[in-house]
């Protein structure tokens, strides 16, 4: 592993719930909703969620991995979504809401297929990981308003009902790598 930043992008239903568990990670340095992995130009939230595009809503992870490593990382993603759940979270359905790891290294591509090795052994689900492990393609950062959107709406309905239980279960299970 090198010393030097890394990137990572995940897909693990609405990018709302996901960014607003990562912010809080520590060693995570700065994290992005966005989409990926599509084939449209210039993607927009309303192209996106007609699940025409092949885009993912995902988040845009840089970290340190001097603070966190890319297995740790991966763990707190399986720990907050569901990765047996084909092109939906929750009530969230498309091929816009599905589970994917979208790597920048043949390093995290490894760690990717170890740790899903390790959850098929442990026999943690009862039902086949759907989790797509891909090379980063097409990532364009999402508009503005979807930007640190459970931080500044936390009141807000989706956010109370989904985003919420996540941060609370991510702080309830992995409290030791969460940010001071």
């Amino acid at each position: 592993m090198t010393d030097a930043l890394q990137t990572i992008v995940l897909g693990g239903g609405c990018f709302w719930c996901t960014e607003a568990v990562f912010v809080q990670v520590k060693g995570v340095l700065d994290v992005e909703s966005g989409y990926s992995n599509g084939h449209a130009a210039k993607p927009t939230y309303e192209l996106v969620c007609t699940g025409t595009t092949g885009y993912n809503e995902v988040v845009k992870l840089v970290y340190d991995p001097q603070q966190i490593s890319t297995r740790e990382i991966l763990e707190i993603f399986f720990v907050i979504h569901d990765p047996t759940s084909l092109n939906r979270q929750g009530a969230d359905t498309g091929t816009q809401y599905r589970s994917g790891i979208y790597t920048t290294t043949p390093e995290q591509q490894q760690a990717a297929k170890d740790v899903m090795n390790d959850m098929r052994a442990s026999g943690v689900y009862d039902r086949p990981l759907v989790t797509e492990v891909l090379p980063l393609k097409n990532y364009y950062a999402a508009e503005e308003y979807h930007q640190d959107f459970f931080e500044r709406n936390p009141n807000q309905g989706y956010c109370m009902a989904v985003a919420a239980p996540k941060v609370a279960k991510f702080r309830k299970t992995f409290s030791r790598l969460q940010k001071d």
